[in-house]
């Protein structure tokens, strides 16, 4: 990616704050982006032992309301819209006909409607196929009138509990809303590192001001593009648009558990011919974790061979800050996806030994219900 491209993209809205802190800014989903302050490595470790600040503005912010607004969204989705409890969020797929994955989404059954969040590069795609496939009587809004920042790490819920009191209350997937000054901030305890942490949408006329007085705080550092990736493939969290797309099915993707129980029973939603069969049968591949022997990491887009016969490409590949050693995901035929399995990735002519692994390669860190 090429540095400082500001003019080509669009601003965030804390963008004059990222800079004021060092930022180096990258093009990203059509946003200039703060991929890293004082360096990827240190700000991954500084997440994992204590609060990252992610601003995640680029991604989109949907309502969607109306008579039977659940019940529809449930006809395009793989998941039980009709029954997530209030204040309650859950992870789904929006799908092509043919069962291939065109983004992953958040949803959120709030008071005033369901909460959608999706990925930035597809968010306006998303909109296009919501509006098309969506009746008439369901309207769906653009929330373009606020940021979103993740507060990540295991002390995220120490520094936010002093600006937001009472978020500290809420577990894994629950929302709610919460005054800071005079302004409503909407809140999640969720996010994509394998930490415990907190999602917040903020006014963008506040978006500077929240940035500022969170990382005021000791326990909370700026944290850019590079360390999200490299927190969320250790987490084993699959990335649109490199570990899913369009080509992928919900099976092969390891991302199934987004179709519960009566969803696989009743079908009904696009792709669930191939899919159902997928999860009957098995699938032809499967996203697989790996870990490489020696230090040089195995990037996207290497070919996995067993022999001489390919039978994979890697999808995510990097070094782990955590591991101190290069892990990746791969998408595998499914005889070769099992832990344990030696292969050869091609690395610039040469080949480098991988074996696949079980994710996530670094233990979730989720505040659950139920768990001590």
């Amino acid at each position: 990616m090429a540095d400082d491209q500001h003019t080509a993209t669009l601003p965030l809205p804390a963008d004059a704050w990222h800079r004021a802190q060092g930022a180096r800014m990258v093009p990203f989903a059509g946003y200039a982006m703060p991929i890293q302050y004082e360096g990827i490595v240190a700000e991954h470790l500084w997440t994992r032992e204590n609060a990252g600040l992610f601003d995640v503005s680029h991604m989109g912010q949907l309502l969607i309301t109306g008579a039977g607004a659940a019940e529809a969204l449930e006809a395009i989705l793989p998941s039980n819209i009709k029954e997530i409890g209030r204040d309650r969020v859950r992870y789904s797929l929006l799908l092509a006909e043919d069962g291939g994955i065109l983004d992953d989404l958040m949803v959120t059954n709030r008071p005033d409607g369901l909460f959608v969040i999706v990925n930035g590069a597809c968010k306006h795609d998303d909109i296009a196929y919501l509006r098309e496939h969506l009746p008439d009587e369901v309207t769906i809004n653009h929330i373009e009138d606020r940021a979103l920042f993740a507060v990540q790490g295991p002390k995220a819920v120490d520094a936010l509990r002093r600006l937001i009191p009472g978020c500290e209350a809420m577990f894994f997937m629950e929302a709610s809303r919460f005054s800071w000054g005079d302004q409503l901030l909407e809140v999640s305890r969720s996010g994509y590192t394998g930490e415990d942490g907190f999602e917040v949408s903020v006014p963008v006329d506040y978006a500077e001001s929240f940035a500022e007085v969170l990382c005021s705080l000791p326990e909370v550092k700026p944290v850019g593009l590079g360390a999200r990736d490299s927190l969320r493939l250790e987490a084993g969290l699959p990335l649109y648009g490199h570990d899913l797309n369009d080509t992928v099915d919900p099976v092969e993707g390891n991302a199934s558990f987004a179709i519960q129980k009566r969803r696989r029973e009743e079908g009904g939603f696009p792709g669930a011919d191939r899919i159902l069969k997928a999860l009957r049968d098995g699938p032809a591949r499967k996203l697989a974790g790996f870990t490489v022997a020696g230090k040089m990491p195995v990037r996207e887009g290497a070919p996995l061979f067993a022999g001489e016969r390919q039978v994979g490409t890697v999808t995510s590949g990097g070094f782990s800050p955590s591991l101190d050693h290069p892990i990746g995901m791969a998408l595998i035929d499914a005889a070769y996806s099992a832990s344990g399995a030696v292969l050869d990735a091609e690395v610039r002519g040469r080949r480098v030994p991988v074996t696949t692994a079980a994710m996530p390669f670094v233990p979730h860190r989720y505040h659950r219900r139920g768990v001590a």
